[in-house]
């Protein structure tokens, strides 16, 4: 059902929360907005500026490379100075109070872990953006380090000094293969959980957007929050097209 005003939302998100065991919250690009981390896929986003760059062009072309680069460090601005919002503190309110095991996230900005859940405990679906890694072996590396690289050989990526694979952010790009411990522990996430919260996401990237029908089949009650409808909402238990921030801030326990 949707929910018809902002009290009337929070009232009955309030008493789903209160009455459940196991928590799941699955959130997109609409909890971070509000931090100042722009939304990639609506209208006026950078996608829509851009054309986003695909993970085979990025292994096939050096200028690929170089202009995957350029548009992160054009972003560094709005990841650099953002901060974890009223979504993110509640959501780790509820993972100190026991019933969140682990947060679910299609986003990549680290704001899960910067509100104070473990790293371990956030499920990236998408990777992370603010570090990167070679694709070869693995090692880590930091956006300061490829930045210094790129400035000092004319705007040109570094391949990784260790074993000369490509170096690229720690972020899955369309075309590229999810990463398999992660889809299986979401899928684990989802199965066994009473109360599922999807949250800020359009619910249209597969097969994430799979894992609030994978809750709900296995008996959990479904919330979506999300300003927009989604293709999930007719079989939801609760929808809320309100503000993520002012529905979610009564939660934070401080």
């Amino acid at each position: 059902m949707i929910a018809p005003d902002l009290d009337t939302a929070i009232a009955r998100l309030t008493d789903m929360v209160n009455a459940a065991r196991t928590i799941v919250p699955f959130t997109g690009a609409g909890i971070s907005t509000e931090c100042g981390i722009p939304d990639f896929r609506s209208p006026g986003g950078l996608w829509t500026k851009n054309k986003p760059i695909l993970f085979e062009e990025f292994l096939a072309s050096q200028e690929a490379r170089n202009e995957s680069w350029r548009r992160r460090f054009a972003m560094e601005e709005h990841f650099s100075m953002a901060r974890p919002g009223r979504g993110h503190l509640a959501l780790a309110s509820l993972y100190r109070s026991g019933k969140v095991p682990a947060v679910v996230t299609q986003n990549i900005d680290n704001l899960h872990q910067a509100s104070g859940i473990a790293p371990e405990d956030v499920v990236e679906l998408h990777g992370n953006t603010t570090f990167a890694h070679c694709l070869d072996c693995n090692r880590r590396y930091e956006l300061s380090w490829v930045r210094q690289r790129m400035e000092a050989a004319n705007g040109c990526a570094p391949d990784c000094p260790a074993c000369g694979g490509f170096i690229k952010t720690a972020t899955v790009s369309f075309g590229q293969a999810m990463p398999d411990a992660a889809m299986q522990r979401a899928q684990d996430l989802s199965q066994a959980c009473d109360l599922f919260l999807a949250i800020g996401s359009s619910l249209v990237v597969w097969p994430a957007a799979g894992f609030p029908l994978m809750a709900k089949r296995h008996g959990a009650r479904l919330v979506i929050v999300n300003r927009e409808p989604t293709d999930f909402d007719d079989i939801a238990d609760l929808v809320v097209r309100q503000d993520i921030g002012t529905v979610f801030e009564p939660l934070i326990v401080h």
